[in-house]
């Protein structure tokens, strides 16, 4: 038995190294900005230029995959992930570090889409569920772990960028000694608004809104932190925390919603998100304990919206319009975590440091606001004919080939 999944573990040390790398990366570069007194508007636009550079990657990376190959393109990828790494180690600058960041999510979309795809062709319908399961664990053990690396270097000195570096270079190993043969070659991937739309107006406004949510704490969380004088393994346990409490959360609150209509539950969470950010925008913690426990408690409402969303969708959509329509919906995430750090940079710099969780509210009430509009408007699907529920990661780590690798999928 385990040797069946050997092919699978090789593939998913990979994906450890490279989340890692991504999750130090990630939270590196709004700290060492914020020491370099880089302003709130540019530490906003890395993570809108990331988001940018993730979203050209999921629509041009297969065609490049196409040319050279999965391995070849995987190795390229994750090597430009390094060289990226290592530049902004090398030059201090907002306007370069602005176009880097632009590559390493361009370079990210690339390696997740060969990699999904890759364990996708390696699943079958028995095992589907077990290689998704590992899979979410990877990726939220992974990025926790680069995240918690922050901890145990200087945000001051080069040395985490070298860090990254090795990270990435180690990513490329396991399937480059692969002797596996490489999947079918990647499909290019479309996206159909009108169609997404009419499948599920809610999953649709919802799905960019928590983009909107997600890409304004993940990309200035960091930042928020720093600004309030919390340490720097005190800003990496709240920045993992608020993850982690939201993948556990998940299922719970999932299988509520398979039991009613799922609308009444995405709109009660995004609310008490909503509470939650106003309450700390309100209160403005700065006890170390106090903030940490109640950004926890934000993530673990926040980061279960996505999965009840895309759920909902599927609720609608037809088995052979499964993967599109989760693929599309993950690319109007994509948007949303476009748009996010711009405006939480924008109150940021008007309000004070906690206004990053005001323009959380506002997105998670209007989701709320707009979730029990639509309940009005369209029946409730009855409970027999639900897909079950399924967690999703929400941390922009996933491209429209994950989709595939969702249990659901082998129902098609």
């Amino acid at each position: 038995m385990f040797a069946a999944y050997r092919p699978i573990l090789a593939l998913l040390r990979g994906t450890a190294f490279l989340l890692a790398a991504s999750g130090l990366h990630g939270l590196l570069l709004p700290l060492r900005g914020q020491a370099e007194g880089f302003s709130t508007g540019v530490l906003g636009l890395l993570g809108t230029a990331w988001a940018a550079g993730f979203i050209s990657g999921c629509f041009f990376a297969p065609r490049l995959v196409r040319q050279a190959g999965h391995v070849r393109a995987f190795g390229t990828f994750a090597a430009a992930g390094a060289i990226v790494a290592l530049l902004t180690g090398l030059f201090i600058d907002e306007t370069i570090w602005i176009i880097l960041r632009a590559f390493t999510g361009f370079t990210m979309a690339g390696c997740f889409m060969i990699i999904e795809s890759w364990l996708n062709e390696r699943a079958n319908n028995e095992n589907r569920g077990t290689v998704f399961g590992l899979y979410m664990m990877v990726t939220y053990a992974s990025i926790m772990a680069g995240q918690m690396a922050v901890a145990a270097g200087d945000v001051t000195t080069e040395s985490l960028f070298m860090v990254t570096g090795i990270l990435f270079c180690c990513s490329l190993i396991p399937t480059a000694v692969s002797s596996q043969a490489s999947p079918t070659p990647l499909q290019d991937v479309s996206l159909d608004l009108r169609a997404l739309y009419k499948n599920s107006p809610v999953a649709f406004g919802a799905c960019l809104l928590i983009g909107v949510a997600n890409g304004a704490w993940g990309t200035l969380g960091a930042v928020y932190g720093a600004r309030i004088n919390l340490t720097t393994g005190e800003i990496a346990l709240m920045m993992s925390l608020v993850v982690i409490a939201g993948g556990a959360l998940q299922m719970p609150i999932g299988r509520i919603s398979d039991r009613m209509d799922r609308r009444y539950v995405l709109a009660a969470t995004a609310f008490g998100a909503a509470l939650l950010g106003l309450a700390i925008f309100i209160i403005r913690p700065h006890n170390s304990t106090a903030v940490i426990a109640m950004t926890a408690a934000y993530g673990a409402m926040a980061y279960t919206l996505y999965s009840i969303a895309v759920a909902h969708a599927n609720d609608h959509a037809r088995p052979e319009d499964f993967v599109k329509i989760s693929g599309g919906l993950l690319l109007l995430y994509g948007f949303g975590t476009m748009v996010g750090p711009m405006i939480g940079a924008g109150l940021m710099s008007l309000l004070w440091p906690e206004a990053l969780l005001l323009a959380t509210a506002l997105a998670h009430a209007s989701m709320a606001g707009y979730t029990l509009l639509r309940i009005r408007r369209r029946a409730p699907v009855p409970v027999e004919d639900k897909e079950a529920f399924q967690t999703m990661p929400s941390d922009r780590a996933v491209t429209p080939e994950g989709a595939k690798l969702d249990p659901r999928v082998a129902a098609e």
